[in-house]
This record gives C-alpha cells, sequence and structure tokens, in this order.
C-alpha cells in the first residue's frame, strides 16, 4: 500500500527540485552589480514622483473577488457542458442549484451597493 504513495512523494520532490535548479543557478551565476542606479524605484520606465505608497480602495479588490468567483465558475461550467449530451438529469439539476447560488450571490452583492463605482 506505501508502494502507491511512493509516485506522489517522487512527484512531490520534483515539484520541489525543478523550479529550484534555476533560481539557485541565476543567483550564482548571475551578475551582481549593484548601483544607485539600479537599485532606484521606477514604474513603466519613469521615475517615481510623489509619494510611492498609494492605498487602493476597497472597492477594486470587490471587483476583483467578483471577477474570480465567476472565472471559476466558468471552469465548472466548461466541462459540465462538454459532456452534456452524457449526463443525465441529476447533472442538469446540481448545475442548475450552482448557477443560481452564484446568480444568488451576485444578485446579494448587487443590493449590498458592492458593485457601484463610486
Amino acid at each position: 500500500m506505501l508502494a502507491n504513495y511512493a509516485f506522489v512523494g517522487v512527484f512531490f520532490v520534483a515539484a520541489v527540485i525543478f523550479p529550484l535548479i534555476p533560481i539557485v543557478a541565476a543567483y550564482f551565476l548571475g551578475p551582481k552589480r549593484p548601483t544607485p542606479t539600479k537599485l532606484d524605484t521606477y514604474e513603466c520606465g519613469l521615475e517615481a514622483v510623489g509619494d510611492i505608497r498609494v492605498q487602493f480602495k476597497v472597492q477594486y479588490y470587490l471587483y476583483a473577488l467578483a471577477f474570480v468567483i465567476f472565472d471559476i465558475e466558468v471552469v465548472f461550467l466548461y466541462p459540465w457542458a462538454v459532456a452534456y449530451g452524457e449526463l443525465g438529469l441529476f447533472a442538469l439539476i446540481a448545475m442548475a442549484v450552482f448557477l443560481f447560488s452564484l446568480v444568488e450571490a451576485l444578485v446579494y452583492a448587487w443590493k449590498k451597493g458592492a458593485l457601484e463605482w463610486v
């Protein structure tokens, strides 16, 4: 039984080591000549002017969260739509319940004013 999990362990070790090899190689082999110009903060090729720390409105995060929720909806909806012909009535009801819960969440956010851009 334990031998079956050996493959999972090998994949886990490979998943940890594989990305670390280029990072460690770049650290040791890369050039290290820091100058004040290289260490200076800039954005889009322009020097920073004014206060660099700007607070974002919470509204941006709410829109991002709503986007992620509906993006995940598409991830679940696409395979269901591809296999729709082979699925039965239970799958149709399950997807209807899933879509209803997401629409309910959207209506709730809309009524609470979370989607108002002010």
